[in-house]
């Protein structure tokens, strides 16, 4: 089997960062998310300008009452760069989608190239009546099936008209167009998501699970869109720790889950365990037995698989699992993905600015050497970081 070259990106905390894991994200209310370090534009413009100079490929932008903005985020964020795509997160149903793809092709026009869609249904029902939204889960991935219909539509140059269960447009059109189409990126694992994502996903995505269970879905999604004649991308979303040895990763690990007590994680699962979110319920699963037996003090008790570490996903919501390891593990365990399937790979860690570093520099190195990262090699950051001493 040939490994096509890698796509990276990395993640935008744009709720706040910290030395210790952030909780917040899918399932948790607005507030939730705790950080010692503020996500201004001047910070988060450094992480983008740090990604670019590494060459990834984007930067995933959540969305949700827990984070700022996304659509907004990017824009500001799009002339701190030059060459960074910015993955937009967005909810299809809370805006019109003849909006949305107005939206995306102002964004287009001004940064050719540069803007990419994820695509989020919503799993959790408190939150989405927050905005408005009274539609069960179901009825959500019908709602983004009209919705991203009547999107690709206006892309493609047509005159829309539908009058759909859930969305009704009349004679809707664009004064232009984006060029090139921006990419759709979906994400799900309840049976209802196969069909929408087999239908309009360009990448589908997953959170870090087992490779063996990442696999069967790549093959789950492959089978809906052969049903659609389309083939689909794949992408994986995960926390890293890499570092030098793997001893300094795992000790960084026990730092995390160290600065964890009880309340905190009890408080932080009783809110996740409201989600409707399939997906959210495998990361739980992944530590529960770790939170019965309080096994999950030890950090290398919560290592599910090789170099996969469920420690994140005790307070935080959404991707709940890191790759940790030395530099060689974590390009390893990148190159196992890879063999199931997987295509991109959109990583963050704690804090991000400093752990885009620790990738940057020890783990992309690796993967050109091993002709899975492609990427040309562009200006090289500062030789002296001050978190990190000498470049490594």
């Amino acid at each position: 089997m040939v490994t096509p070259a890698l796509k990276l990106h990395w993640f935008l905390p744009t709720y706040g960062d910290s030395r210790s894991i952030v909780g917040g994200g899918h399932g948790t209310p607005a507030g939730a998310a705790r950080s010692d370090r503020d996500a201004s534009l001047d910070y988060l413009a450094s992480i983008v300008r740090a990604a670019e100079t590494f060459d990834f490929t984007g930067a995933l932008i959540p969305t949700g009452a827990w984070c700022e903005d996304a659509f907004i985020t990017a824009a500001l964020l799009a002339r701190e760069t030059t060459s960074l795509g910015f993955l937009v997160a967005f909810r299809p149903g809370l805006v019109s989608p003849t909006l949305s793809a107005q939206m995306a092709a102002t964004f287009a026009r001004h940064a050719p190239g540069r803007l990419l869609l994820n695509v989020v249904v919503g799993g959790e029902a408190h939150e989405q009546r927050a905005f408005g939204d009274h539609l069960d889960k179901d009825s959500r991935y019908a709602r983004a099936d009209e919705f991203l219909e009547v999107v690709r539509r206006l892309w493609d140059g047509q005159t829309v008209t539908l009058d759909g269960d859930h969305i009704q447009v009349e004679q809707a059109s664009l004064p232009t167009l984006p060029d090139p189409v921006p990419p759709l990126y979906f994400g799900g694992s309840s049976a209802a998501a196969g069909p929408v994502a087999a239908r309009h996903a360009d990448v589908y995505l997953t959170w870090g699970e087992p490779p063996a269970a990442v696999a069967q879905k790549v093959e789950w999604i492959r089978g809906e869109a052969a049903k659609e004649g389309r083939q689909v991308r794949f992408g994986i979303r995960l926390h890293v720790i890499t570092r030098d040895t793997a001893d300094e990763a795992w000790s960084q690990a026990g730092k995390l889950v160290g600065a964890l007590d009880e309340d905190t994680v009890r408080t932080a699962q009783n809110g996740l365990g409201r989600s409707e979110s399939e997906g959210q319920k495998r990361m739980l699963a992944l530590h529960e037995s770790h939170r019965a037996n309080g096994s999950w003090h030890d950090a290398r008790a919560l290592e599910i698989a090789p170099n996969l570490w469920a420690g994140v996903g005790l307070v935080r919501g959404g991707a709940g699992t890191a790759l940790v390891g030395s530099h060689t593990e974590v390009a390893d365990r990148i190159a196992e993905y890879a063999e199931v399937g997987i295509e991109e790979f959109i990583f963050s860690g704690y804090p991000h600015l400093e752990e885009l570093f620790w990738v940057g520099e020890g783990v992309v190195p690796l993967l050109r050497e091993r002709g899975l990262f492609a990427g040309e090699t562009k200006s090289t950051a500062s030789a002296s970081i001050p978190f990190l001493g000498a470049a490594r």
